[in-house]
């Protein structure tokens, strides 16, 4: 499918890939990871052409379909069906022939070309990736203007999955997603009938998907089998191979030098003595397997406070008056570790920032320990730095009384020490101004952490970091994430925030997943038991019906197929006139090509009923 020899590329001066060369088979899930800049969206921008590479070749399947998320969200007065219904050019193209009057003998063509890339049931199958993307039934025929930019990149990522194209290429498609939508995205993925590349730092979700690896670092590309766990555990034998073979030479080389330092000024053996130094200059180095750098977060030991840290009674909490989330009566208390759960929508932000006192209850009162520290990070935290200012700057403007040694001191407990607290901010990756901006909103030293999404921006090296400082931390953290990863290894309760109010969750994330939460509206009150009946009637129509024309397909073209097989088959075909052999396995490659899509659909359609009946996927 996809094929990478001697590919040189530099970027701003420097040498991004160094002769790399890789092979990515078809059909196979890859994914591409790599440190914060070693080069893996400038990789899928040089697969794309948007990017020219100065050297070597990046070579296609012929034909190849290469698909991928659109950098600017979807937007006008078209709904979300309506946009990712057009990204399917064809399609579109067809359906207007099909309207403008057409001969009969092009519109049977035109016809014949509809049913072989399934158009009737492709409205079903759009409505199906939506839905599972958070999209239900009113909000698939909103305007995309009356959506938020994050609401619109789902759009935009639909549009990708509907398209099924031969190479799809996903950058960090979780970073707009909520934890539902991840976990329908993973189970959507691991069916992908055709090849897929995905950028992510989010290990479970690789975990869940991918079949290879293909790992960017130090100019080069190499390709490893298995999912994610597999590949780290090859990393790590490798490491070990690595010391093993260092500690075995250079006792060797001790070896040698201590004959050459013993014998060398001896007229008998300072030919031996010679020899045994040519033999340690042609020592090879041990290849080395480059380790991740530490990337810490040493959080600053919070002052001690008697529980509870923060008590809500009879709380209502939202915008202009009006409640988002109501009938909250919760506590916090300083060894408390909560994850939220809830689809994108629910009020999980609304009920963070009450908590951190960015928010006023409506009704209710809100009791906070004297002298309670707060530290919240937010979703859109990166927007408020300056980016012309560096880090060393930013900690300076809150704490202008430290000295130098101070500001650098408390940057590198956060991994943003030497070079990097001089760097304007502009300059830093993604990760890095993640991890400026928690240095920040620990100034205070907190006994609250409050973080709406803080992975998005950081790698796989950060992320154990960020785990492994949060389970270090002496306050009480409260942790909004799609990072399956970071809520199982930081969270040890979780509260549900779904249906205009927050609850404790009685279960742990597979419960979660398994099905227990069934509504993904941001509706603040609960439909009465008739009206969800109705809407899960409404919702399963669509789709059993997108099952029954994908299967209907599956058997016409399956017919079709065997009829030419039939064909082919008969040794008079070869001697007829008419349509030749040559035309008859043209038509059957393009109904193998029409069956394979047809099979595809079936099985996402099919899917997507399970979950709704269940309660595990689409909203109901």
């Amino acid at each position: 499918m996809l094929r990478i020899s001697g590919l040189t590329f530099r970027y701003g001066g420097r040498l991004v890939f160094d002769g790399a060369d890789a092979h990515v088979p078809a059909g196979h899930r890859v994914g591409l990871i790599g440190r914060n800049g070693a080069g893996k969206t400038t990789l899928l921008r040089l697969i794309t052409g948007e990017l020219e590479a100065d050297g070597g070749v990046l070579a296609l399947s012929r034909n190849a379909r290469v698909g991928t998320v659109a950098q600017e969200p979807p937007g006008g007065r078209a709904t979300p069906l309506e946009a990712v219904l057009a990204a399917d050019r064809e399609r579109a193209a067809l359906l207007a022939e099909a309207d403008g009057g057409a001969d009969a003998a092009d519109l049977a063509e035109v016809h014949e070309r509809l049913r072989d890339i399934g158009a009737h049931a492709a409205p079903a199958r759009a409505g199906a990736i939506l839905a599972g993307l958070g999209f239900d039934a009113e909000a698939q025929v909103r305007p995309l203007d009356s959506f938020s930019g994050g609401w619109r990149m789902r759009v935009g990522l639909a549009a990708a999955l509907f398209l099924e194209p031969d190479l799809l290429l996903l950058d960090e498609p979780t970073n707009h997603l909520d934890l539902e939508a991840t976990m329908w995205l993973e189970t959507f993925l691991r069916r992908y009938p055709r090849t897929l590349v995905i950028v992510s730092h989010d290990r479970h979700f690789l975990n869940g998907v991918i079949d290879r690896v293909l790992n960017v670092e130090s100019g080069k590309l190499e390709l490893y089998e298995g999912d994610y766990d597999a590949f780290e555990r090859r990393r790590a034998a490798e490491q070990a191979r690595r010391a093993a073979l260092e500690t075995q030479q250079d006792t060797y080389r001790k070896h040698l030098q201590s004959f050459v330092d013993r014998f060398r000024y001896k007229a008998s053996k300072a030919r031996q003595a010679q020899s045994r130094l040519k033999a340690i200059a042609r020592l090879e180095p041990i290849p080395e397997v480059a380790d991740e750098p530490e990337q810490r977060f040493a959080f600053p030991e919070p002052k001690e406070l008697a529980p509870p840290l923060v008590v809500l009674e009879r709380v209502a909490v939202g915008y202009g008056g009006k409640p988002v989330l109501a009938r909250l009566d919760l506590r916090l208390d300083p060894d408390d570790r909560i994850a939220l759960l809830g689809a994108n929508g629910n009020g999980k932000t609304t009920f963070s920032r009450l908590l951190a006192g960015r928010l006023d209850p409506l009704t209710g009162e809100v009791r906070r320990a004297r002298g309670l520290r707060i530290g919240y990070f937010a979703q859109d935290q990166l927007a408020e730095l300056d980016v012309d200012a560096n880090p060393f700057d930013h900690v300076g403007r809150r704490r202008p009384s430290w000295r130098p040694l101070q500001r650098r001191a408390w940057l590198g407990r956060f991994g943003l020490g030497g070079d990097f607290a001089e760097r304007a901010v502009d300059q830093l990756s993604g990760g890095e101004r993640t991890r400026l901006a928690i240095a920040l909103v620990c100034l205070e030293a907190p006994q609250l952490l409050v973080l709406d999404e803080p992975t998005n921006h950081l790698d796989m090296s950060a992320r154990r970091g960020l785990v492994d400082g949060l389970n270090a931390y002496g306050g009480a953290v409260v942790l909004v994430s799609h990072d399956r990863d970071l809520v199982d290894l930081v969270a040890d309760r979780l509260w549900l925030v779904e249906r205009g109010t927050v609850r404790a969750f009685d279960g742990d994330i597979d419960d979660y997943r398994a099905g227990v939460i069934a509504a993904r509206s941001s509706e603040s009150q609960p439909a009465k038991p008739e009206a969800r009946a109705k809407s899960g009637r409404a919702m399963l129509a669509p789709l059993r019906k997108a099952v029954r024309e994908a299967e209907a397909e599956v058997e016409r073209l399956t017919r079709d197929r065997a009829t030419i097989d039939d064909r082919l088959a008969d040794p008079r075909v070869h001697g007829e006139a008419g349509e030749s052999v040559a035309d008859l396995m043209r038509r059957r490659r393009h109904l193998a090509e029409a069956l394979a899509r047809a099979e595809a659909r079936w099985l996402a359609a099919h899917d997507a009923v399970e979950q709704a009946e269940s309660g595990a996927g689409p909203a109901a």
